[in-house]
């Protein structure tokens, strides 16, 4: 299993225009084909008044890639989308490009450039994020241990996620996998081998 891939933050949006023809761009953070075509199918019936709606889309889940010219020229709309996609090592996202036509023809170079300018300023206006795998799991101490613990988790690098506090304080946290032996290691020596980590699940987070 992959430790991180890089993804969209949020869905967002962005318009070009060139030539009296106009752009949207639309892009979204999805985890299966079927979201990613829902996508499509929402911003197909958005826009059905629109010339074309191209689309492109990345996934981890079976490393699929897929792409529609959605009757521009061929080579001059999918593929440019899903290139920008693929440029920023981006996954799990899909990105569909609306034109709205101008009356003006652009050409094959012109094409080109537009559906990558419209993608490039969508995915540019989500933003990109990095998603990393990481271990969930708990630490129980006494209150006089939770003074320092709850400074040395952010120091390693992790998060706490909540703090209960009964008898004895129970903290939830999360940090990246790939760190988990080296933060065990530090709250061995730090608190003489009273605290462990007992970790729970592993799931991606953004960090």
């Amino acid at each position: 299993m992959e430790k991180a891939y890089k993804t969209v933050a949020k869905a967002a949006k962005a318009e070009y225009v060139d030539r009296r023809s106009r752009f949207i761009g639309a892009v979204c953070p999805v985890t299966t084909e079927e979201e990613a075509l829902d996508f499509i199918a929402a911003k197909k019936k958005e826009h059905w008044d629109a010339r074309h709606n191209v689309y492109a889309y990345v996934l981890r889940e079976g490393g699929v890639s897929r792409f529609s010219d959605d009757n521009e020229p061929q080579g001059t709309a999918g593929f440019p989308t899903l290139e920008v996609l693929q440029k920023q090592g981006l996954t799990d996202c899909v990105i569909v490009v609306t034109r709205y036509f101008g009356g003006i023809l652009l050409g094959t170079g012109g094409l080109v450039r537009a559906y990558s300018q419209s993608a490039a300023l969508a995915v540019g206006e989500a933003g990109v994020i990095e998603r990393r795998l990481c271990a969930y799991g708990e630490i129980v101490c006494d209150y006089a241990q939770y003074g320092w613990l709850q400074s040395m988790i952010p120091e390693c690098g992790g998060k706490v996620d909540n703090a209960d506090f009964a008898s004895v304080v129970t903290v939830s946290l999360h940090l990246p996998v790939e760190w988990v032996e080296a933060f065990q290691k530090q709250l061995t020596d730090r608190s003489c081998g009273a605290l462990v980590f007992y970790q729970l699940n592993e799931e991606y987070d953004s960090f």
